[in-house]
């Protein structure tokens, strides 16, 4: 009897796995919400839970927008505030609790400050701390913080890209003020020109502390110490063959049955058209890939794996990457990038290995605002873009792919205008609105004609336009393109009412 309950609990176990694996081999994203930026672009995106309350903090050029969260991914404006010089764009933010108190670390990218907002009950900031650079530290274009704690004191790592770029850390006290500890300036060796990732791993309670050079493509580990000290450990430069290191940007890590990995993706200097940006450019462009490392016992990076970006994958341009859940034996992954213009879920094995899942096109390129976000069970994503016609921030549920093969979508407006616009101003908006197709390739189809309804149903809408997507990347695409922002930018204001309907269809 035992034995046979031994058995049926094997069987049960074995299709349990079974199952996580089939359900995150098919995970996709899907947009829950989106609201208004008061700024001008969302560079950065941080997200915070205080209580039973989670927060959003969008960070562009001379402020910071609060929103909170629900768990259904629906965002609710809160508050702005306004950056240090009205400067920014609040390029690095991180958001953590030291000795009980919440507060909000801004990377304040062209103020070449680092402000401190403590974090009120509310969601709301309030400044409490302010540290100008020095020619002692590297906080001159700030872009990258990383909050390490140690047993009694907890620290902030600084980096950036400047004229003379490194590596600071600053000791965190408990109202916030920061207290330069220690820099190390860039050199030929370690890879800290133009940090714009970093992860800390804590292997047998040692901690390290990782670091990628955009500037010089390459990631150095380093050892941190109690006292907020740190020393180089080893570094791993860009290659034409295994590596893909050139403009490194985004950094994560995660630790799997006992395996600590760390994952870097690059935006290849090939993408930068400013002439003089790229220090070096002497560069081979090879291809897009991430590149997985394994962290040996010393804290030292090894050469892992790769996945690299091919007709199934948006890989091009990588510029965040989010830890979306994990397990003993596996790591779900969000990468964001500007040149694909999407979201790329892909899953990290216990082994090391990288595989790709799905991915959506968000019709936006994203610049370093991704964040996940867990509510209950539920994982979501909130991302925003530096493009400043765009103004938008977004939150996306990660979820089992739905079955919709040999399906189109149908998008339908039905609108009135107001009494107060003119014949001429509602038939330029008709063809402004018919003309999409010609400005968005990825419309299949738009039909449009006015109510002809005899029922007295129709709430006084009186015209309908009708668009066919043929997949969801369409609709995405078509949401946040230029030409439909400027149509809604245009007739808004001679619109007096409007419903939006989606549906999918054979």
């Amino acid at each position: 009897m035992n034995y046979l309950k031994q058995s049926l609990l094997g069987i049960v176990l074995l299709l349990n796995q079974l199952c996580i694996a089939q359900v995150s081999d098919n995970l996709m994203l899907y947009r829950k919400d989106f609201k208004s930026i008061s700024g001008s672009n969302t560079v950065s995106v941080t997200s915070y839970k205080k209580g039973n309350s989670h927060f959003v903090f969008a960070g562009g050029i001379g402020n910071i927008d609060v929103y909170s969260l629900d768990k259904k991914g629906i965002l609710t404006p809160i508050s702005n505030h306004e950056l240090y010089k009205k400067k920014g764009p609040a390029r690095g933010m991180v958001a953590d609790n030291i000795n009980g108190t919440d507060f909000l670390f801004v990377a304040n990218k062209h103020g070449n400050v680092i402000e401190t907002f403590k974090i009120l009950s509310t969601g709301n900031l309030k400044r409490v701390a302010l540290i100008e650079d020095t020619d002692k530290m590297h906080l001159g274009t700030a872009i990258t913080l990383q909050v390490v704690h140690m047993k009694n004191s907890s620290y902030l790592f600084v980096g950036g890209l400047e004229k003379t770029p490194g590596l600071s850390s600053f000791k965190i006290e408990a109202d916030g003020k920061l207290t330069h500890v220690q820099s190390m300036k860039d050199n030929e060796t370690i890879h800290t020109d133009g940090i714009i990732g970093m992860f800390t791993h804590k292997i047998k309670e040692k901690t390290f502390l990782y670091t990628g050079g955009f500037q010089d493509n390459g990631i150095s580990s380093f050892r941190v110490y109690e006292t907020g000290k740190f020393k180089n450990i080893n570094n791993i430069s860009d290659n034409t063959t295994d590596r893909y290191l050139t403009g490194t940007y985004p950094i994560t890590g995660v630790t799997l049955a006992n395996n600590n990995y760390i994952i870097v993706g690059h935006r290849h200097h090939k993408y930068y058209k400013r002439s003089g940006f790229i220090k070096n450019p002497n560069f081979v462009y090879h291809g897009d890939a991430v590149s997985v490392f394994k962290i040996n016992k010393k804290g030292a990076l090894v050469p892992h794996s790769i996945l690299k970006d091919d007709e199934t994958t948006k890989l091009k341009g990588q510029t965040r990457i989010e830890v979306i859940s994990t397990t003993n034996n596996e790591a779900i992954l969000a990468i964001g990038t500007r040149d694909d213009a999407s979201i790329q879920l892909c899953k990290l094995n216990k082994e090391g290995i990288l595989s790709p899942i799905n991915y959506l096109e968000t019709g936006f390129s994203i610049y370093y605002g991704l964040k996940s976000h867990k509510i209950d069970n539920d994982n979501f994503l909130i991302a925003g873009s530096f493009r400043t016609d765009l103004k938008k921030i977004v939150t996306y549920k990660i979820s089992p792919k739905l079955n919709r093969t040999g399906k189109v979508l149908r998008h339908v407006v039905t609108l009135k205008y107001k009494e107060s616009a003119s014949e001429v101003q509602i038939n330029e908006a008709i063809k402004t609105f018919i003309n999409l197709k010609n400005e968005i390739p990825e419309i299949a189809n738009i039909e449009w004609g006015v109510n002809d309804s005899t029922e007295g149903n129709s709430k006084g809408l009186t015209h309908c336009f009708t668009l066919t997507f043929p997949n969801v990347h369409a609709r995405e695409i078509y949401l946040f393109h230029k030409a439909h922002l400027d149509l809604v930018h245009k007739i808004g204001p001679i619109i007096a009412d409007v419903l939006v309907v989606d549906y999918w269809t054979e």
